[in-house]
Formats: C-alpha cells, structure tokens, sequence
C-alpha cells in the first residue's frame, strides 16, 4: 500500500481521513482541492492541473485525497489501493455545513457560506459518480478497495491496520 487513492463525495471526510491515513503511513499527501484552488478561490487551467497530477502519479508513494472524477481513471490506474468513503447523503450534508469557518488543509481558504453548488454535487455524488467507481473497480480487479459505509467504520480499519 504505497500509492492511495482517497475518495468520495464532498463532506464524506477524505480529507481529514487522508492526514490520519498520512500519519500512520508516512506515505507524502496530496489534496487535489490543494492543486484546482487558488487562495482568491479562482482555479488553474484543466492542463496545468492534469500535468501537475500526472508528476504526482509518477512519483513512488502517495496518497491523494479527492473526488475529481474526470480524473478518477487515471488514479485508480496508477494507484494500488482505493479507499471509498461511500457514506449517506445525509452524513455529507452534514459534513460540508460543519465545515463553514473552519480552516482545513485541503483547501486554500475558510468556507465563510454554504455554496449552492457544493450542495447539489452532494446530492447526486452517488448517482454521478458511484456506477462511474463501480465500473472502474470491475476494470482494475487488481486493486486493493476499500469501501466504508460509516465514519465509524473508517476509522476502525485505520486503527486497526496501524497498530
């Protein structure tokens, strides 16, 4: 388990599963939020990003905390373990509003208001994006997946992969 692939809908706590995952492992951490985002919430272009991932694919070891699903079949190619955060709607709701004014590592400013946007990407993340995963996971049998239903799940495979 050397190259990580965390993801899952926004508010499901990749992030702050991804800094437990690091700290256990050691393995380097990459917030693709970290990468997209500017700090005046204006992005990179597509390329830019595309090419700065492609170096991060290339290195030895990582993990890399992130939806982006155009850019999940790369990951998951070049990765060999995944771990899906695959929690209810309802839980990543909650996620993204307990977020508001708090500072995060995985993105370069504080959510100061709950943006329309993030929201309607939560409720249809499962729908979008889970057959788009399922069918990648069919693809690559050779990866390690991992799925959690619960926070409470999560945490218990970390606790007990790392002791």
């Amino acid at each position: 388990m050397k190259r990580i692939v965390v993801t899952g809908c926004p508010g499901s706590g990749k992030s702050f599963f991804s800094v437990k995952l690091h700290e256990k492992t050691g393995l380097p951490l990459w917030h693709l939020d970290n990468i997209w985002w500017k700090p005046d919430r204006t992005h990179i272009t597509r390329d830019e990003f595309d090419e700065r991932l492609a170096e991060i694919l290339k290195t030895d070891a990582w993990i890399i905390d992130g939806s982006y699903s155009r850019t999940f079949e790369p990951r998951i190619a070049a990765c060999n373990t995944v771990i899906l955060l695959d929690y209810d709607t309802d839980v990543c709701m909650q996620g993204i509003t307990e977020r508001i004014g708090k500072q995060r590592p995985d993105i370069p400013w504080t959510e100061q208001t709950l943006d329309p946007e993030l929201v309607e990407l939560v409720r249809t993340y499962k729908e979008r994006n889970n057959p788009v995963l399922m069918e990648l996971f069919r693809t690559y049998p050779e990866k390690e997946i991992h799925i959690f239903r619960t926070r409470d799940e999560a945490q218990r495979w970390i606790e007990c992969r790392f002791t």
